[in-house]
C-alpha cells in the first residue's frame, strides 16, 4: 500500500526590518575628565601661587625684627644680603647661558658638561638665595613705604612663586613643553628685578663694601 508523499511546506518569509526608531533617553553623557597633563599643570600652578601668597601674607603680618643673618667679616646684614644676592645674580646668568646653549640657541655646540654647570650653578644660586629671602622676610618684612620697596616686595613673592612651579615642573611628566623654559625665564627675571632693587640699589647708594 502506497501513501502520496506530503507536498513541503511554504517557507516563511523573512521578518521585515523594523525601522530604527528614535534613540531612547538615556543617562545624561558624564563630563569629559581632565586629562592627567591638564592636572597636573592645574595643581603645579597652584601650588606655585600658595607659595607666592603665603610668603607675602606672612612678610606682611610679621613683625620686623631689624636683624636676621649676619656672617663674620661683613660689616653688617645689609652688606651680607646685597654679596649673597650679587651671587645668586651671578649664578643666574651662568643658568641663563647654560640653558639657552642646551637649547641649541648659542651659535656654539653646547659642551657635554653643560648639563652639571646648569644644575650646580642652579644649586648653589639658590643656597645663596635662602639666607636673604630669610633676613627679607624676619627682618624686614613686606614693605611697600616707595616704589622700589614696594616692587622688590612683590617681585620677591612672585620669585619663590615661580621657583616652585619650575622645580615641581621638572619632576613631573606630562606637563607641556613650554612650562619649564617659561618659568625658568621668569624665574631668571625675577632675581634680575630683585638684584636690581636691592643689591644695585645698596652700592649705588652706600657705596661697594663688605
Amino acid at each position: 500500500m502506497s501513501h502520496d508523499a506530503l507536498p513541503p511546506l511554504p517557507e516563511s518569509p523573512p521578518n521585515p526590518a523594523v525601522p530604527a526608531g528614535p534613540p531612547t533617553a538615556s543617562a545624561a553623557p558624564s563630563a569629559p575628565a581632565v586629562p592627567t597633563g591638564s592636572a597636573a599643570l592645574i595643581a603645579v600652578l597652584l601650588s606655585g601661587s600658595a607659595v607666592a601668597v603665603m610668603i607675602g601674607v606672612y612678610g606682611r603680618l610679621h613683625s620686623p625684627t631689624g636683624v636676621a643673618i649676619n656672617i663674620a667679616g661683613f660689616s653688617g646684614p645689609q652688606e651680607v644680603k646685597a654679596w649673597l644676592g650679587t651671587v645668586a645674580f651671578a649664578l643666574a646668568l651662568v643658568q641663563l647661558v647654560s640653558a639657552l646653549a642646551m637649547y641649541g640657541k648659542l651659535p656654539v655646540r653646547a659642551p657635554a658638561w653643560t648639563g652639571t654647570v646648569h644644575r650646580w650653578s642652579g644649586r648653589i644660586a639658590f643656597l645663596a638665595a635662602v639666607p636673604v629671602a630669610v633676613h627679607c622676610l624676619y627682618a624686614l618684612g613686606f614693605q611697600a613705604f616707595d616704589t622700589r620697596v614696594l616692587v622688590h616686595s612683590l617681585v620677591g613673592c612672585l620669585f619663590f612663586g615661580a621657583f616652585t612651579v619650575k622645580m615641581l615642573a621638572l619632576s613631573r611628566p606630562g606637563l607641556p613643553g613650554w612650562l619649564l623654559p617659561a618659568f625658568g625665564g621668569l624665574v631668571f627675571t625675577g632675581l634680575t628685578l630683585l638684584w636690581l632693587t636691592s643689591s644695585l640699589w645698596f652700592f649705588t647708594t652706600f657705596g661697594v663694601r663688605f
